[in-house]
């Protein structure tokens, strides 16, 4: 349901150089771009430091097309993974409508693929809850192959959670993981444990892992706040990145935790969605190794 009051009554608020609005609880407080995106670029918990990484001037090369600017924050792409598409600029506004609780954001319609993205974001009453809604609409003559792909930057100095299956097939194997050519299995800054990976933010070589996620959480630790984002898994659906449906890539200026939807055909004037919900958790120590990350689990409910 949309409030009575216009876009043009909501304080704008200039941010990184970007014109933002902020949707806000008495535990949260987020800031999502009109000037360009659909974009969050920051998420602050108790009143304290945003927590997404600020990156104003990081850019990558769109081929035929410009300059990719990831800004930092929170953004949606279509997997897979295809510089000449999935880096197509974002720097035109977007379209706010106020929602009740939140704001849904409009892009315009990508014209070399014809999709259109959109994120419908919902704070949940004054929980530290957000519920985020990733669309991607078709408006081209033809389907389209390809998923929803949640990505979400942080800053560095803290550590990413990792959580791997913990279902018992005896004799089976019951996970896998996917490496990229740049990631270093034997770096230090990474705890292979049985249950959990850990994560360190502090490498100046590219790092990246994906994996099917079952338990359907991903948790980024920094200054004694928990983040966790949540996405649905389907066991039966198949995911880009040899069956990743969720990701982790690190370098020396960010982190990113990314979950993606099945690999899906969006038809001509159709949609696809993925959801992602957050959580925060404050007044909690760094963990340091899998017993106290289970502690965490245990603590906060998490499966």
């Amino acid at each position: 349901m949309a409030y009575s009051r216009t876009i043009d009554e909501i304080e704008v608020v200039n941010f990184l150089g970007q014109k933002c609005i902020s949707a806000e609880n008495a535990s949260l407080r987020l800031l999502v771009t009109r000037s360009v995106g659909p974009r969050i670029l920051s998420l602050s918990f108790g009143g304290g430091e945003n927590m997404m990484a600020e990156l104003p001037d990081f850019v990558v090369d769109c081929p035929g097309s410009g300059k990719f600017h990831a800004y930092g924050g929170h953004r949606l792409w279509h997997a897979p993974e295809e510089p000449g598409r999935t880096y197509l600029p974002d720097d035109d506004p977007v379209e706010i409508t106020p929602l009740d609780n939140g704001y849904l954001l409009t892009q315009g319609v990508e014209l070399k693929t014809g999709l259109q993205k959109s994120m419908e974001i919902c704070l949940q009453g004054d929980e530290p809850r957000v519920i985020i809604t990733h669309r991607l609409s078709n408006h081209g003559l033809f389907p389209v192959t390809c998923a929803p792909w949640a990505i979400t930057q942080l800053k560095v100095g803290g550590v990413a959670i990792l959580p791997q299956s913990c279902v018992d097939t005896n004799l089976l194997p019951n996970r896998s993981l996917i490496f990229w050519p740049y990631t270093d299995p034997s770096g230090s800054n990474v705890l292979w444990g049985k249950n959990y990976i850990l994560v360190r933010v502090n490498v100046d070589v590219p790092f990246k892992v994906g994996f099917p996620n079952p338990r359907g959480w991903l948790a980024y630790w920094l200054n004694g706040t928990l983040f966790v984002k949540h996405a649905k898994f389907d066991p039966q659906s198949a995911y880009f990145d040899f069956g990743s449906s969720s990701e982790c890539y690190c370098n020396d200026r960010f982190i990113e935790l990314e979950t993606l939807a099945p690999i899906g055909v969006i038809d001509p004037e159709a949609h696809a969605t993925h959801v992602e919900t957050w959580e925060l958790y404050g007044g909690l120590d760094r963990p340091q190794n899998e017993r106290d990350v289970q502690c965490l689990v245990e603590k906060l409910g998490l499966e």
